[in-house]
This record gives structure tokens, sequence and C-alpha cells, in this order.
């Protein structure tokens, strides 16, 4: 690992998934390797493993940095002074996911293998920001859901946070996926992440 501050790691770091980031909108997660994130960087190859020991502990960062943003989306309607009903929640979170489509890709990437090759303590800074948007959400149902009880919500939690891997392949279809879909004969009306979103929470909220 490189000896530098900690402000200096982290400014360098933060270079690297940015480039990752970058390459991640045109690309596929199999065919980003260190040698393409080092095109990218002012760093080279064996630079980069001063600060990541693998592509997949690149991602896990990434995919960090994704939870923080949209926790900080959840932060804004739970700090709120508003009063929300089921429907406004479901719009207001419908609207987070719609704008974190990266978030829901990288959900419905192979998490498992992301997961087994990165070190212990960058799996558990992650799981720091994915718990914390646990978190968020319960205080959102608390605050907005007075009438769920406590059995309720969890119900809500651990339908809602599964049902969150499978909205982008839903949602972000190819023309090559959509001409097989014609092809076979699949009669399948296309939704957007919001429209997939705000029907399964409308449905979870009815109370």
């Amino acid at each position: 690992m490189f000896k530098g501050t900690p402000d200096i790691i982290a400014q360098r770091r933060e270079e690297i998934v940015n480039a990752c980031e970058q390459l991640y909108q045109t690309m596929s997660f199999k065919d980003i390797t260190l040698k393409e994130i080092g095109k990218v960087t002012s760093f080279s190859r064996p630079t980069i493993y001063n600060y990541f020991q693998s592509k997949e502990e690149i991602f896990l960062a990434l995919f960090e940095r994704e939870y923080d943003r949209w926790n900080a989306d959840l932060e804004m309607i739970l700090n709120s002074d508003q009063e929300y009903s089921g429907d406004q929640l479901a719009d207001l979170i419908a609207g987070s996911l719609e704008r974190r489509a990266q978030l829901l890709r990288l959900l419905s990437m192979n998490n498992f293998d992301m997961e087994e090759n990165s070190r212990g303590e960058l799996l558990t800074s992650f799981k720091r920001a994915y718990g914390r948007s646990i978190r968020n959400f319960r205080m959102i149902l608390d605050r907005h859901c007075s009438g769920l009880s406590q059995r309720e919500a969890d119900q809500i939690i651990y339908v809602f946070f599964p049902f969150m891997f499978g909205i982008y392949p839903y949602a972000e279809v190819t023309a090559k996926q959509k001409e097989a879909m014609k092809e076979a004969e699949v009669d399948y009306k296309y939704q957007t992440i919001y429209e997939i979103t705000y029907n399964c929470l409308i449905q979870l909220l009815k109370n």
C-alpha cells in the first residue's frame, strides 16, 4: 500500500474510481481491466495496485459511492419538514432511484464475485454505506407511515431491497434485446426505472 498522507491516498483512490466510472458508461464490467483504467488515469497499472488489489475492489468503491449518493437523496426526504403520504413517498423514492441508474446497474451485476474478490476492510466500508441506506429507508417509513407495525416495516424493507436488484434489467433494455423479444413473440410492456419502482412502492405502502 502506498505510504502517503490520508488526503493524497483519498485523492488518488478517487481518481481511479472516477476513471472506472467513466469507462463504465460505455463498457461492460467484463471488458474493463486495470490496464484500461490506467489509460484514463495518470497512474500506471502497477501504481493502481498501491490503492486497489483488483478490478473488483475498484467497482466496490464505485458501488459504495453510489450508495452514498442515494443516501444523500434519502436523507433529504427524511429531513424534510413536510409530511408525505404513501403516494408521495413512492414518487420521491422512485425519483431518487431514477437518478441512480448506475447504482441499479451495479446491483444487477454478480455482486458475489465483487465482494469475494475485495479485502475485508473495503467490504466493511461498502456495507456501512449499504446499511445506512436501509436505516434511512426505515426511518422514512417510521416517520411517514406511522400506521405500519414494526413487522410490516421490516417486510417492506426485505421485499423492496431485494427487488432493487432486478429493476435495471427490466428498465434498461437494448435494441438487440427488444428485437429478440419481438422475434420470440413475447408481449411485454416496457417501463422506466421510475415506473417500475413507483408501482412496486405503491403496492408495498398500501395501508
